[in-house]
């Protein structure tokens, strides 16, 4: 027993003996050789190199000092060095997190606060992966030398992947986010409201874009792309079928409205998608509510149509800002022409692209801001009415000049095409409520047309006929709209039925409102129902004597026996001591729809949110605030979809045009969900140019050399 305590203590000092031994060879950093292998941490520091004479030596990797070094003498001097080098950067500890400093959101300028971090080479990859998605980036951008030499100044210890690894990631990436999202379409069991567009990229290959738009519980707006993938072709069953096979793929079989183009294909894609739901058994008011056209495109071809009567004096501008932008001379002196004038404005002038109206306008806008220093410019530049002469023969236009009518017809134009440019602005957005306003916008262009067309102003009346003509083609016969398009007024609790019966006034008469307005209440009841029927809520209080007309299934059954089937024994115990209570010997037949209709309207300001008054009132009128989730989720125009072309287009340029349809989907989407979640607004990533020209003024003013800017 004695002996083998003995042999154990003699073991353990052996074993603290060596340890000691290890401590002190880790001390000296001997450079021990295993395999020819150097085993020293100072080779993660030092290269060593041979000198002409023979001898060796090591050298520093960031102060590029060099150290004779050979093997018996060890490391020391190396080890020495290695910590009190100034360029060596600070080592990163993997396993604790260390303090760091970041802005505040929403702070102002120099709010930072402390946080805690540590170095992880995978969240480091998948940040660079959705650098690369987000801000549109090629994939070999992480093998360029330039953000090689940033990430060793900014972090050495990340390993930077290649791009074949990237592409790999960004693959990944797009199948954990679509997982998720579908299983919440799956889980909600949510109605949809979809808008789609078709493109062709620059490889001639046709794509659809399919976009989702819906509200969540608890009243959120959301807006996803959730296919941006090849088709055969833009035929109308090829569309369909597409639509089909991407809502089959994500789980979804509830389509509210589809939002689309104005086109013929598209009349009938929307039929063909609606014989599909119709199969599956989930076509809503078997599809009469289905197809919403695009507002935004219909404005358009209306005020494409009223510019065409007053082309002349437009055509006279575009080519002044046409020929002052064609050389940075001509550039330079008009800005002194500006300067002479003494004109405040700071901005730049813009030339339009004649196919976009809106672009027209922006051009127009600008250009009467400049009007005398275009008139002082045309006065002492010869070049300008030798320009203007020789384009306008070309064109057919008698002078060459610009007068004095131009521009008086340009400010007119101006001023009545900013009305249509707002409410393109706020009509087209994504990501708020907008299909609440639908109606009553476009029952105030209509009482705007009939005002000019009235006006003595002859240019600005020919431009409200032609513009009258395309907007009877779509809205002329309230009959024919989509009564989605009242409902969703209806919802408003600022405006309900009062509102569109008034409208319908302005817009045809008397005579029409009675019938359309009984026509939409109806549809509406009729709506209700169908939410009634298929309610999670289970609440029977909400459908009335209406629904029961209509409902079959519950046909011969009492009131107090529908009640008993869909509440319970609680609920009907409870229906059954109110009636005793009231002493009236009847339920209350009182629909959420009749009591929504009771109710006074809201005050309309400017404060007020249509989603935040649903979510406070939704357990009042549950089913009606279910109803009101889907209609208010409406998307007016398809400007969602079209968007994606735009990323489109960047990202299948001259120099990417080899990225598969496969990679270009998942870029697209990814990008769409990444920006949704974070950003909360569309991010240009073309240069502002008014704000470098405001930079380099800055810069020329202080003496220093605008080509040179220093952040």
């Amino acid at each position: 027993m004695t002996e083998n305590i003995q042999s154990d203590k003699m073991m353990g000092e052996s074993g603290a003996s060596n340890s000691n031994a290890i401590s002190q060879s880790e001390t000296t950093e001997l450079n021990i050789t295993k395999k020819g292998k150097k085993r020293s941490i100072v080779w993660d520091h030092f290269t060593e190199i041979i000198t002409s004479e023979g001898s060796t030596k090591a050298k520093c990797d960031y102060y590029f000092i060099e150290y004779y070094f050979k093997t018996k003498d060890g490391t020391s001097t190396l080890l020495s060095h290695m910590f009190k080098c100034p360029k060596r950067p600070a080592i990163v500890d993997k396993k604790q997190s260390n303090l760091g400093f970041q802005s505040v959101p929403g702070g102002s300028q120099g709010d930072v606060a402390v946080v805690t971090w540590k170095f992880d080479q995978e969240e480091c990859r998948k940040a660079v992966c959705r650098m690369v998605i987000v801000d549109e980036l090629p994939l070999r951008f992480v093998e360029k030398e330039g953000f090689r030499d940033f990430m060793k100044v900014a972090q050495p210890y990340f390993r930077i992947p290649s791009h074949s690894i990237v592409t790999r990631d960004c693959f990944d990436l797009f199948n954990e986010e679509k997982q998720k999202l579908k299983r919440s379409f799956i889980e909600t069991k949510q109605r949809v409201c979809i808008t789609t567009d078709t493109w062709t990229s620059i490889q001639r290959i046709n794509y659809i874009c399919i976009t989702a738009h819906w509200i969540d519980s608890e009243w959120n707006m959301h807006k996803r792309i959730i296919n941006f993938c090849p088709i055969v072709s833009h035929k109308c069953e090829d569309m369909a079928n597409g639509i089909g096979r991407c809502l089959r793929e994500w789980g979804i079989n509830k389509i509210f409205t589809v939002t689309v183009y104005n086109t013929s294909s598209n009349d009938v894609t929307v039929k063909e998608l609606s014989k599909q739901l119709t199969k599956i058994g989930t076509n809503l008011m078997n599809g009469n509510n289905l197809h919403v056209r695009c507002m935004a495109h219909i404005m358009n071809l209306m005020v494409q149509d009223g510019l065409k009567e007053s082309s002349v004096s437009i055509e006279h501008v575009r080519h002044a800002v046409r020929y002052v932008r064609q050389s940075p001379a001509r550039l330079n002196r008009f800005q002194e022409c500006f300067d002479d004038e003494q004109l405040n404005c700071k901005k730049t002038l813009c030339l339009d692209v004649p196919t976009r109206w809106n672009s027209t306008y922006l051009m127009l806008r600008r250009a009467v801001e400049f009007e005398s220093a275009f008139s002082h410019y045309a006065s002492s530049e010869i070049g300008l009415r030798h320009y203007l002469e020789h384009s306008y023969i070309e064109v057919g236009i008698p002078t060459g000049k610009l007068l004095s009518s131009d521009w008086e017809n340009v400010k007119r134009i101006t001023k009545f095409l900013e009305i249509f440019y707002l409410l393109a602005l706020k009509i087209s957005g994504s990501r708020y409520i907008t299909s609440n306003i639908h109606f009553l916008e476009i029952s105030a262009v209509a009482i705007y047309l009939k005002l000019l067309i009235a006006n003595e102003d002859t240019i600005l009346s020919e431009m409200a006929k032609k513009m009258k003509e395309k907007f009877n083609k779509y809205w002329g016969d309230p009959g024919k709209m989509n009564k989605i398009i009242f409902i969703s007024c209806i919802l408003d609790p600022r405006y309900k039925l009062e509102s569109v019966g008034y409208a319908l006034v302005k817009m045809f008469g008397e005579d029409p409102r009675a019938t359309i307005q009984e026509e939409v209440k109806k549809y509406m009841t009729s709506l209700f129902c169908e939410y009634v029927k298929s309610s999670s809520k289970g609440v029977v209080l909400a459908s009335s004597s209406d629904c029961s007309s209509l409902d079959t299934s519950t046909s011969g059954l009492s009131d107090s026996q529908v009640i008993t089937q869909n509440t319970g024994l609680l609920e009907s115990l409870m229906q059954d001591i109110k009636k005793y209570k009231s002493g009236s010997g009847g339920v209350d037949t009182k629909t959420e729809l009749d009591k929504y209709f009771g109710k006074e309207t809201e005050d309309d300001t400017k404060e007020f949110d249509v989603r935040l008054w649903w979510k406070l009132n939704s357990a009042r009128f549950p089913v009606l605030a279910e109803m009101a989730r889907d209609v208010l989720a409406v998307s007016v125009s398809s400007v969602a979809s079209e968007c994606a072309f735009s990323t489109g287009g960047r990202l299948l340029d001259s120099f990417r045009s080899s990225l598969t349809p496969k990679l270009v989907q998942d870029l697209v989407c990814l990008q769409d969900w990444h920006r949704n979640e974070k950003l909360k607004q569309h991010v240009s990533v073309e240069e502002d140019i008014d704000k470098i020209e405001h930079l380099e003024q800055d810069l020329a003013s202080d003496g220093k050399d605008p080509s040179v800017i220093d952040v």
